[in-house]
């Protein structure tokens, strides 16, 4: 049978412009063309933001009409990543025969995506959990997960950001039983349990005009505003451009910053010390440099003894604090042998439908290196607040 050639992609264009998390900045006027006889795609857009800066911006593909733009492309070139200024006319080149090589007559539909505060995390494969035979059982075995591409906040929430959205919240319908806590504005939120982390999540996205993503039941009918409902999967909708936590898989991938195979959230040493996170040191690890004890940049009285959002050096996504400071929640239900059932290894995976737990990832100020570790897994019940835990969000 006589194959048609790469070069009958036929593009259509986003489904609409994005607002992100400050600015705010909007993407409008998008165009994409296929060059004739050739697997090329010239894309362009504006670009806005009355703030000016540098955005990260990402170009997403579908090939289900719009239903998921999950298709892991990376042959990308010009006004594309994390260092994107605003104006107008920015242009983009897609060589689209790298990403669709056995394609013929593809319908494709392009969407382009900018943030300013948060990190795009690539689609594709990563290796989750360890190899390490010190980092526990949970965490084993170490097993191929894939994930459509997400945005990331850079930062933790801090104090200022979270009482911000919830002043906002408590005036528009939703109801929290922990206001927060932090010990100076840029600081972390600590003292949220899980609960107020999801009803969060939905007022940060109702506040800046996106789609919540979680509702009361799986008909995703009634937005979730109060009350501690044990959400399932299925309530969320997961294609929503609204904010929610990041599924535990996510949360990994997001810490790995591009690196295989490392205990921590950087590529050029497999040990910690007190110079790259907030932790309590504890040199009895042999990858612990420390020194023991308290971070002493941080021990200003009273506790907790969090540091600054940002304070230390970024991963390779651009993510700051994904070791110590603070736990943050993610979105999974928590099973010790998870990562052995069939579930964990499907794509965007999104843990457990049963169980009363929920999933921290990252370690804390108070909590020593083991806890620091990227595949290190650990829980709480989710009615439960803590001077240690805070979060962070993801959106598509």
């Amino acid at each position: 049978m006589k194959s048609t050639p790469i070069t009958a992609i036929i593009l259509s264009l986003a489904l609409g412009a994005f607002t992100a998390v400050a600015g705010p900045v909007t993407v409008t006027n998008v165009t994409a063309a296929q060059r004739i006889g050739a697997a090329i795609v010239d894309i362009a857009y504006d670009l806005l933001n009355p703030s000016g800066g540098i955005h990260t911006v990402a170009i997403n593909v579908s090939t289900n009409a719009g239903a998921t733009y999950s298709l892991a492309c990376t042959n990308f070139s010009g006004a594309v990543g994390a260092t994107v200024t605003t104006g107008t006319n920015k242009q983009v080149v897609w060589f689209a025969a790298g990403d669709l090589p056995e394609a013929s007559g593809v319908t494709a539909r392009v969407r382009v995506t900018a943030m300013d505060d948060m990190a795009l995390i690539p689609a594709g494969p990563f290796q989750m959990g360890t190899n390490f035979t010190d980092d526990g059982t949970s965490a084993q075995p170490n097993h191929t997960v894939t994930l459509s591409a997400f945005f990331m906040d850079k930062h933790e929430v801090t104090s200022q950001q979270w009482q911000d959205v919830y002043i906002w919240a408590t005036n528009n319908g939703y109801a929290f039983t922990n206001p927060g806590a932090g010990k100076v504005p840029n600081h972390p939120v600590q003292m949220v349990n899980w609960y107020n982390c999801v009803k969060w999540c939905n007022a940060r996205s109702e506040k800046e005009g996106l789609t919540p993503c979680y509702y009361t039941n799986a008909a995703q009918t009634l937005v979730y505003r109060g009350g501690s409902a044990n959400l399932s999967n299925e309530w969320v909708n997961w294609s929503a451009n609204g904010y929610r936590l990041p599924t535990e898989a996510e949360w990994e991938k997001a810490a790995r910053g591009g690196a295989v195979g490392m205990r921590f959230p950087w590529s050029d040493a497999n040990a910690i010390t007190n110079s790259r996170a907030n932790y309590y040191g504890n040199t009895a690890y042999a990858y612990d440099l420390g020194p023991n004890g308290y971070n002493p940049a941080f021990t200003n009285e009273p506790m907790p003894y969090t540091s600054p959002v940002g304070y230390f050096a970024p991963n390779g996504y651009g993510l700051y604090d994904m070791a110590g400071n603070v736990w943050e929640w993610c979105w999974d239900r928590y099973d010790a042998s998870w990562y052995s059932n069939t579930g964990a290894t499907q794509n965007d995976t999104c843990g457990p439908s049963s169980g009363s737990d929920r999933v921290l990832r990252g370690g804390g100020w108070a909590y020593s290196s083991n806890r620091c570790r990227v595949a290190s897994r650990s829980y709480y019940t989710p009615d439960g607040a803590d001077e240690g835990i805070g979060f962070r969000c993801v959106r598509r």
